[in-house]
């Protein structure tokens, strides 16, 4: 018999399929694949008795199906944070742990406390596995690091091929459209990165890959002006961008799982 969680995740999906909501689903399922395949032994087993057999990208977009559902508007704001372009790290991890209420910066560390507690119900420890699978990719989208007064980059106006669009959209999914892999094929494609590069991106802090975030958020914001018209050449010059942040996202995606779950 389906738990009342899992049937919420399928009544949602279904729903949102049908509307046609684009939700960013395959960059989320990219990362989800990658850090699946560096699980550790441990982590593995723990999953199966936390989600059976289904995998991470099954449950990548959860967070954001559960959007639509009334019970869940108050973690709206955990899937970013909004802080001044072009300022130093310093300032910026100080702007950053002084944001009001429960943010994309303060829910990764409650979600994996959530997790690796075990005296947490099987539901609840789904529940924080699900957002600890899309925070860790929202987190890698630079413009989840993004700025308050364009939300992020929804209110900066583009055209991608000539279609009216948000400079936020074209790197939820655009962008990565754009490639025309599945997020199986994407995500083969892209996790080949050696022994030491893995180590390196893993054992940099929370911290460092909020920082790194705003970095190349700043880029973006530089890049592509109110107005934009964004097409062959934004793809060649972002595309290697956008790949690392993908494998990033799922190498350190793992690390995130492999030691909540030991």
């Amino acid at each position: 018999m389906c738990s009342p969680l899992r049937l919420l995740f399928l009544s949602l999906f279904l729903l949102c399929y049908q509307l046609a909501f684009c939700w960013g689903l395959t960059g989320h399922r990219i990362i989800a694949e990658i850090a699946e395949n560096h699980l550790s032994k441990k982590a593995k087993k723990e999953l199966r008795k936390l989600i059976g057999r289904e995998t991470l990208a099954w449950w990548a977009n959860w967070p954001d199906f559960v959007k639509s559902d009334s019970n869940w508007k108050h973690a709206s704001p955990w899937h970013y944070v909004d802080v001044p372009g072009h300022i130093s790290k310093d300032s910026f991890l100080a702007q950053l742990k002084n944001l009001p209420g429960k943010t994309l910066y303060t829910q990764i560390p409650a979600m994996i406390a959530q997790l690796k507690d075990k005296s947490q119900s099987i539901e609840q420890r789904r529940i924080a596995l699900a957002f600890l699978i899309h925070l860790i990719g929202d987190l890698h989208q630079p413009l989840h690091v993004g700025r308050s007064d364009d939300e992020g980059g929804n209110k900066i106006t583009v055209y991608w091929f000539n279609e009216k669009t948000n400079l936020h959209s074209v790197w939820d999914t655009y962008l990565i459209n754009n490639q025309q892999y599945s997020y199986t094929e994407y995500s083969h494609l892209l996790d080949i990165a050696g022994k030491e590069q893995v180590i390196g991106w893993q054992n940099s802090s929370l911290d460092d890959w909020f920082y790194e975030s705003h970095q190349l958020s700043d880029i973006i914001y530089d890049s592509a002006p109110n107005e934009s018209k964004l097409s062959y050449n934004y793809n060649f010059q972002f595309q290697q961008m956008l790949n690392d942040q993908l494998l990033k996202g799922g190498i350190r995606l793992a690390k995130v799982l492999n030691d909540a779950l030991e």
